[in-house]
């Protein structure tokens, strides 16, 4: 009964935000009215996006200092969740841009704790997390590709209309969901503060710890190259509803979710990838799938070369498991076991948090100066995609020639050995 409750809790906490990120962008490309000063520019749009990494820097903060510290996590989750439905709620009725924008940042302070937290509590009820919480993720997963063909297939069909893409439905949608999420978080079972009573500091927060594995030249590149990956990365989570709206792809939202089904079919084909290829390859691999698929979108279209459009959105498994997962794997070899969650935590910071960032501020001012007010398109989409496309290629190049690690990187059980030795001695 326990298992049920957790998946149902990562259900609704990913069809929550897969109902309304993805289309955000198309929203506010279609928001063009000056009388009422909803015109978002393009490099406005990177802005909005970059709020989530905004936040994914600030959270651990929160988490580590006041969350873990102090309140139980299905309570903090009830309020989290509440604030924030009320809050995206608000923000499908703003208009100026500027208060448009520091709304979705009031949003993601909200939200962006909550994953952590979900993933926390699922750990604190499983007797052998390794093997049992992969089964209670997944189920975030498929509530994100629920969320994208609910936005993307069914809502149209039900109600008869045109697509709800352009529109502020999938806002209103996803803040009705996060308020019955907010109550359920309530019947969860209760899950006391782990570091009650424990001096955190802001070094323990943001996995500081672990700048030490950065004198190993590996594991530096390795940091490099993940930092420097994510900023052309950027340009897919930001623009991709956006550009395939434009070119006249129907269904957009729906279809994008094939991505998210390869994601979980790749993950399950990971360990045999893995025992060939080694850490190296792996992560040669996943940066080369994003370089490929931008060029499939940079020479596809909505009509003869839709197989192209279709073959970018299925790498995601590739591009997505390939490096980020193996990425996770290879900290958590390379770490010895008191530094992992520092390590994880750190690289989560760098990644996810300032990558995203200035990937998401880049984006944007990139898709801006390639705008085409007078053509049919609004936008020059072929050169778009060409600019991360040969940012992906010359990382993934630089990161061939100068990360050298043989397998997967294992490093922590022989350094923990040495050092119980040595305090043996």
């Amino acid at each position: 009964m326990v298992k049920f409750r957790l998946r149902v809790m990562m259900f609704l906490q990913y069809f929550v935000w897969g109902s309304w990120f993805v289309t955000l962008v198309t929203y506010m490309l279609n928001a063009k009215d000056e009388s009422e000063r909803r015109c978002f520019q393009d490099s406005l749009i990177g802005d909005a996006y970059g709020t989530a990494a905004i936040a994914a820097m600030i959270a651990p903060f929160f988490v580590g200092m006041v969350a873990d510290r102090f309140f139980s996590t299905e309570r903090i989750l009830f309020v989290l969740h509440l604030l924030g439905a009320g809050v995206l709620y608000y923000v499908s009725t703003v208009q100026d841009p500027t208060l448009f924008y520091g709304s979705l940042i009031a949003y993601f302070l909200c939200y962006m704790p909550t994953l952590a937290l979900t993933n926390s509590l699922s750990f604190h009820h499983l007797s052998d997390p390794g093997r049992e919480f992969p089964g209670i993720r997944v189920l975030g997963t498929i509530g994100w590709i629920a969320a994208g063909i609910v936005v993307g297939w069914v809502w149209p069909r039900v109600t008869g209309g045109e697509s709800i893409e352009p529109t502020t439905v999938p806002m209103v949608l996803a803040a009705a969901v996060q308020l019955v999420l907010a109550f359920y978080c309530l019947l969860l079972p209760h899950t006391p503060p782990s570091k009650r009573g424990e001096h955190v500091t802001v070094s323990d927060v943001l996995g500081f710890e672990a700048l030490a594995l950065m004198k190993e030249l590996p594991f530096a590149v390795f940091v490099l190259g993940s930092f420097l990956i994510c900023i052309p990365l950027q340009f897919y989570y930001t623009f991709t509803n956006g550009f395939l709206n434009e070119i006249g792809v129907k269904e957009a939202a729906g279809k994008m979710t094939l991505g998210q089904m390869s994601e979980i079919v790749f993950m399950l084909l990971m360990p045999l990838f893995f025992a060939r290829l080694g850490v190296k390859w792996m992560l040669v691999v996943g940066m080369l799938a994003w370089c490929v698929r931008y060029v499939l979108f940079a020479f596809g279209n909505a009509g003869p070369e839709m197989w192209m459009i279709y073959a970018g959105i299925l790498l995601h498994g590739i591009c997505y498991d390939f490096f980020f997962v193996t990425g996770q794997i290879y900290v958590d070899n390379k770490a010895p076991k008191r530094v992992r969650a520092a390590a994880q935590g750190f690289i989560a910071f760098v990644t996810l948090g300032v990558g995203l960032f200035i990937g998401a501020l880049v984006s944007g001012r990139v898709v801006s100066s390639f705008a085409t007010p007078a053509g049919p398109v609004a936008h020059d989409w072929h050169r778009i995609w060409l600019v991360p496309a040969a940012m992906s290629a010359v990382v993934l190049l630089i990161f061939a020639v100068v990360f050298q690690e043989k397998g997967d990187g294992r490093r922590a059980a022989a350094l923990e050995g040495a050092e119980s030795a040595e305090a043996r001695s």
